[in-house]
């Protein structure tokens, strides 16, 4: 499992995929470090009782620091309660872009060939013996229009046969009988269809109805069901909603609300670490791990062909021993130093706790401790104090006492009061109000939000408005390339810069963002009405 951000994000994810392993190996990065990710995955790993394989990369940059590292690692080993794998754990050292690998630091390795055999020396095989009852564990789920849904997991003992009766046993203790319809092997990547499976690989199954994540396939004769898989709850919520925009159905295949439901409803099969609950407007109430989590999902059903609107992403609140409480995270920024004061400054207004801070040369690394409704929107005003060079990853430190109200967004936005097509010279004229989302030639409808206010206020203005016609001539080559360059954002990046009154419309060819209400009246006795 590489030291990559997103692990607390898919943290279900992550464990389902250790429960198919009989060891982790985990990369840390020869600079930086143990990131906070490396944490989680070790944490879940011990739980399982693996054994770690580490291996630090990145071996052939000159400010490589390996023994700082590993005893980085060795404290995260004594922190976790892994005091006898502290005490000495297997560690190789490699270059995974020149591809190498040595288990000397002092030297550079040839080839991957060291790596390799230290993981059959460290990570046992797993047992095979034919003669002994099948037992599986599900551990993955997919979806196939043809067959239904298909489990994923590793055979844990004896043979699996495609066409051979099991008993399912559920995470609730609850038995049924079922027959292995369809049987498929991975060979690498790909599935290839399979008579039988035997102890140690991967098996895809199908044909067994209802078949849940963590339920245990075992042989009739021997019912032994393995211990359930349990999930960790969701943090995030976003508002799922069919598109009722102007350009609504003009760009995907798959607009209305039904066909919105059935994917989402489909995601929550696969993805059991999804929650999905009716919404309002005949849209439905998502629930991930994250922002990212949320995000990859939103961006999968926009390249199905699917077209929708989000919301903004919401934390999950709970009542913990009675009182109001909400998800918290540990975070890590990588940055230049000379950037750490506004850094700390930015993120204490969004409730950090500031609990390390460590310096490298020019760079500075800051750990702390913040609300999850502190990070959300956090990243691109971090890229901007840091100049494009600050790095952000956290992962999840459950619940605490509610912060209260937290800095958030305060910039206004561009709203455009009429449809039709941008032109170079409305921007131009409307520039010194704030930085365009949109450039000329772009489809626009009154509502949609097109730019950031220089202040605390939405503005709305019209970007379409044309040059009127006269008997001069003149060029607007020199109009359109003195306009400054748009802001293009990233579909992670819109669903951080929603506000409460916003939507973000998702098409296959399209992210525009767009007030609920179109109407500015609509919108001012809203305004009127909540103050």
């Amino acid at each position: 499992l590489i030291d990559t951000p997103g692990h607390a994000d898919f943290g279900g994810q992550v464990e389902r995929v250790l429960s198919m392993a009989d060891g982790v190996l985990l990369v840390v990065d020869a600079f930086e470090g143990p990131m906070p990710q490396t944490r989680f995955v070790l944490e879940k790993a011990f739980a399982q009782g693996l054994s770690p394989l580490v291996v630090v990369n990145k071996m052939d940059r000159k400010d490589a620091r390996a023994d700082a590292v590993l005893g980085e690692v060795f404290d995260l080993f004594v922190e976790l309660g892994a005091e006898e794998l502290a005490l000495d754990f297997p560690v190789a050292y490699a270059s995974a872009r020149d591809g190498w690998a040595t288990l000397d630091s002092e030297q550079t390795g040839s080839d991957m060939q060291p790596l390799l055999d230290e993981i059959l020396q460290v990570i046992p095989a797993p047992t095979l013996d034919p003669q002994q009852p099948v037992r599986l564990q599900v551990s993955t789920l997919d979806w196939d229009d043809f067959v239904g849904r298909i489990g994923i997991g590793r055979v844990e003992r004896g043979v699996l046969r495609k066409g051979t009766d099991v008993t399912c046993v559920g995470n609730d203790g609850k038995r049924r009988r079922g027959r292995i319809k369809e049987l498929y092997r991975f060979d690498g990547m790909a599935r290839i269809a399979a008579d039988e499976v035997v102890a140690g690989d991967i098996a895809c199954l199908a044909g067994i109805d209802e078949l849940g994540l963590g339920d245990t396939l075992c042989d009739p004769e021997a019912v032994e069901p393995l211990e359930p898989l349990v999930l960790e709850e969701p943090t995030i919520e976003m508002e799922f909603l069919p598109n009722d925009s102007p350009f609504a159905g003009s760009e995907g295949t798959f607009v209305t609300s039904r066909q919105v439901a059935e994917r989402l409803e489909r995601a929550a099969w696969m993805d059991p670490a999804l929650r999905v609950r009716p919404g309002g407007s005949h849209g439905k109430l998502v629930a991930g791990r994250g922002v990212l989590h949320l995000g990859i999902l939103t961006e999968n059903m926009r390249r199905e062909g699917y077209e929708f609107q989000v919301g903004k992403p919401r934390v999950l609140i709970k009542e913990v021993d009675g009182k109001k409480s909400e998800p918290y995270e540990r975070a890590r920024v990588d940055l230049p130093e000379d950037t750490m004061g506004k850094v700390i400054e930015f993120f204490s207004r969004r409730g950090a706790e500031i609990s390390d801070m460590e310096r490298r040369g020019d760079r500075a690394a800051l750990h702390f401790r913040i609300p999850t409704r502190g990070l959300i929107g956090a990243r691109s005003p971090l890229l901007s104090l840091t100049r494009g060079e600050g790095v952000l990853s956290s992962l999840t430190d459950g619940y605490d006492a509610w912060h209260g109200e937290l800095s958030g967004r305060h910039q206004g936005v561009l709203v455009s009061s009429h449809q039709g097509k941008v032109t170079g010279y409305a921007l131009r004229a409307l520039e010194d109000r704030g930085e365009f989302f949109v450039e000329p030639g772009d489809q626009v409808y009154m509502g949609m939000v097109v730019g950031e206010n220089n202040k605390d206020e939405d503005i709305t203005l019209n970007v379409s408005r044309e040059r009127k016609l006269t008997n001069v001539r003149s060029s607007n080559k020199d109009v359109v390339e003195s306009i400054r360059v748009a802001r293009k954002m990233s579909l992670e990046a819109y669903l951080e810069y929603l506000g409460d009154d916003e939507l973000l419309e998702v098409t296959p060819a399209s992210l525009r963002l767009r007030k609920r209400k179109l109407d500015e009246k609509s919108r001012l006795r809203e305004k009127q009405r909540t103050t």
